[in-house]
Parts: structure tokens; sequence; C-alpha cells
């Protein structure tokens, strides 16, 4: 970026999303991790990038890959240690690259400790930490909210007689955020982090935060009401109106809490993730209107597979409309839909059609997310049954193959075994054969790459 405040480094600013797990393996264990990503800053510094989002690197049970998080503070020693983490740090900020952590707080594994705690007894000093309800007189759930990967959003846990809400899977219990002890805890986990040196935080799915007190049950979705943001065809989420278990207005504090940490370290950037409702780029309004809530989100509004003049140019017109003098952030893909390029691209899916997103996305107001693989014009991975990990994917298939196609390995070497992410005999996710030929030893040598069309263009949108 050109000079200006470093407490808005972040006004216009590009963000380089890294999934850690597929960017560089160091260690040939087929796991990407964080010595991988701190080798392979130069490349990303030579994409003119103003910062890195690192998706979760914490301690989990990865039963959903990271998002499921059993210990905040601790590193995942798939990915490396807290020297691994420190060194990242200070040789991104060596190249004025600014580092975004995800935190994920909606919910935690159901292997931490707070949760281990809570699930006890009704009155441990934990006991509302999380989301808990009676069942209703025949035994059955509180009411009818549905999970997002599918099946009912309550588990019964027989030590409390209790019911417990997940919005996404059963061993990902949610937070209370109408705890304050809860709330103080949670904030102290990412003073940790900001106290470490990170820059700012993507907040996971943070319009999960809240949910009714009174735990009433959604109404049917309208026959003539848009299919929900993000929400997978057929998935039985999206068949109701998602007014109860989400999206509630009260949610409006608990950014406001956020934002107060935040603004105790100068420059820091909270930038939200609004999923699944009608109307999320609404929603995003009101969660960046004025000065005490997030600085900016992304929706899923152009997360969505439809492509053309009509659809880009209502988000576009939407955002400007419900942001006003917001900064709107603007994602085109990342690790929770398919690739864009196969996504708007279909049977079009070239670099010239790349180089026509790119060009579109980056002469928007506002700051830019790019999704790892994206500056190479990565299509989606098409992967057999047995080769998913997704259980998302797993769930839904075929109708739905879940996010694994978009979470691939990054090709590094054409002609290296796994195109040089890993020296493993397999990765975790193969590598496509035909993401070789996009490699990055491929691409640099080619001046009219799309690699390289980033790099250009991002330099002059410095400017």
């Amino acid at each position: 970026m050109s000079q200006q405040d470093p407490r808005t480094w972040w006004h216009g600013a590009v963000i380089y999303q890294i999934y850690p797990r597929s960017f560089f393996d160091s260690n040939g264990d087929g796991i990407g991790d964080l010595p991988g990503i701190v080798s392979k800053l130069d490349y990303i510094a030579s994409l003119n990038v103003d910062a890195i989002w690192i998706s979760p690197f914490f301690k989990s049970p990865m039963k959903d890959f990271g998002y499921d998080v059993s210990d905040y503070r601790g590193i995942d020693l798939i990915f490396g240690d807290m020297a691994d983490f420190d060194r990242l740090i200070l040789e991104a900020h060596k190249r004025n690259i600014k580092v975004l952590i995800d935190q994920v707080w909606s919910h935690t594994s159901d292997q931490h400790a707070w949760f281990q705690e809570s699930r006890k007894s009704r009155n441990n000093p934990k006991a509302d930490w999380y989301v808990w309800a009676d069942p209703l007189s025949d035994g059955s759930p509180p009411n009818n909210w549905h999970s997002i990967f599918g099946g009912c959003a309550w588990q019964w846990e027989s030590r409390r007689g209790q019911y417990y809400l997940h919005n996404f899977l059963p061993s990902q219990p949610d937070v209370n955020w109408n705890s304050p002890d809860a709330v103080e805890a949670i904030l102290a986990e990412g003073e940790f982090w900001l106290e470490r040196g990170v820059d700012g935080f993507r907040l996971d799915a943070i319009n999960f935060f809240t949910q009714d007190k009174g735990l009433r049950s959604n109404p049917p979705r309208l026959p003539d009401e848009p299919w929900p943001d993000g929400v997978s065809p057929g998935n039985p989420f999206g068949m109701q109106q998602l007014l109860f278990n989400m999206n509630r207005p009260e949610n409006l504090r608990n950014v406001e809490r956020i934002r107060m940490l935040l603004d105790r370290y100068p420059g820091a950037l909270g930038l939200g993730e609004i999923l699944c409702g009608n109307d999320t780029i609404a929603l995003a309004g009101e969660y960046l209107r004025g000065t005490r809530r997030l600085q900016t989100a992304y929706t899923f509004g152009l997360l969505h597979p439809e492509f053309g003049k009509e659809p880009i140019q209502h988000a576009v017109t939407a955002m400007e409309q419900h942001m006003g003098d917001s900064w709107p952030c603007w994602a085109f893909g990342n690790h929770d839909v398919t690739r864009v390029l196969s996504r708007w691209g279909g049977a079009h899916a070239t670099e010239d059609f790349a180089r026509m997103i790119m060009a579109l996305k980056l002469c928007l107001r506002g700051l830019m997310c790019i999704y790892q693989g994206e500056e190479l014009a990565l299509t989606e991975a098409n992967l057999a049954f047995e080769d998913l990990q997704d259980p998302y994917g797993i769930a839904f298939w075929p109708d739905f193959k879940g996010r694994d196609g978009c979470r691939t390995p990054i090709p590094w070497r054409e002609d290296s075994a796994h195109a040089g992410f890993t020296t493993a005999d397999r990765p975790w996710l193969p590598v496509p054969p035909e993401h070789h030929r996009c490699a990055v030893d491929v691409q640099e040598s080619r001046p009219d790459s799309t690699l390289n069309a980033y790099r250009r263009f991002l330099a002059w949108r410095r400017q």
C-alpha cells in the first residue's frame, strides 16, 4: 500500500488466504505446515499482497480439519510449534506482510477442556459456557433446528441429562455467547495472539455466535424465498427460515466487544465471515455500521455458482448500498466453496477467464481476499469418493461433493512427485494431474502466465 496511517493499513488491502494443510509440506509427512509457509514467504511477497490470512493451525482432533479447536493457544504438532509461529510472524513482518489468523469462536471441539468440564454437570463453573437445553416431554430435542453438516443440531449428553447445540458437527459444541464468563474467556484467547504479534483476525461464522434465548423453532422456508447463501443445494439446513438459530440482532453487542479488544491494538483488523442467510450482504452492512463494529467482512454473496452481468452487478450495487462508508471485503473463492475458475468458468475455465476474474475483483472498492491457487488459475479437483476427507462432502455425496476439491495441495514443480508439495508417498489429498501444468515453476518462466499477471496487476493496484 502507499504511505498511509498504519492504523488503517487495511484500507483497500489485498489478503492472501493460506490453507496450511495444502500450502507446502516441509517435513515430508504429507501435510503442509508453518515452516512450509515460512519457506514460501518470498513467493507470497512477490505477489504484491499486503497480508496473509492463515486458516486454523491450533491443537485439534481434526474432525473438521482445524475448525474444531481443542486448545486456542496450542499449535497442533502436525503444523509445528510456537517457535515456528513466532518465526513466521517475524519473517512476514520483515517483508511488510501483515498476518491474520483464523479465530473459531462460535464453537470448540468437544475435546476442549471447557466443554469437558461443562458436560459434567449442571452446576460446575463452566456449566453455562455452552448452549444446553432440556429435552421436550417426550425426550426429543428442544426444537427443530438443523446442523449445517446434516441432521439434528442437538446432541444428547447423558452426564447432564440435556442436549447441547452444534451448528456443525456433533463434535463441535456451540459456545454460549450469552455467558459473560465464556465471552471473557474467548476474548482472552484472542488477546493472547494479539500480544504475540498478529495483525488481526478472520472471524469464522461470526453470525452464528448468538441464538434466540427462548430457543424458538424456525418456521419453514417460504416457497418464493431464495435459498440461503452458503448452504449446499438439498441441505435441510436451508429448508427453514434461519431466524432463531443464527443471524440474531443481539449478536451485534458481541461484535462490539470484539471491536473493543481489537481497538486496544492499533491497526488490528477484524474480518468477519457472514454466511447462511437470505441476504448476507445486507447483514454484513449491519456488522460493519459505524465505528464500534467490525472493520470489514466478506459474505457468500459472490461465492455462489451464478456468473454474469446481472448477479455481479446486483452484488456490487447491494454492497455499496448496505456498506455506506464502511470497507467491504470481496472474496470470489476460499476453502469452503468450489474454485471460482470452475464455478464461474465451466467449460470456459481458461487462463484468459482467470485473468478476467482477477481484473474484475481487483478493480472493486474495498479489501480483497485471494485464495491460494487463484493466482495459478487452479480449477476444482474432481476427487474420487475414497479420496474425500471432508465430513460435509461425505455426508451429502454425490449431490454435494464437499470442500476437498478446492483444498488440494498447491503445485510448486511440474515434474516432481505430487507437484513438489511433499516428499511423502501420499499427501493428505491428491494433487490432480491437470494441476501439474499450472505449477509455480512453469508459470514463473512464462511472462504471460496468470501468476505473472497477478503480480503485475497487484503492483499497479498499489499505486
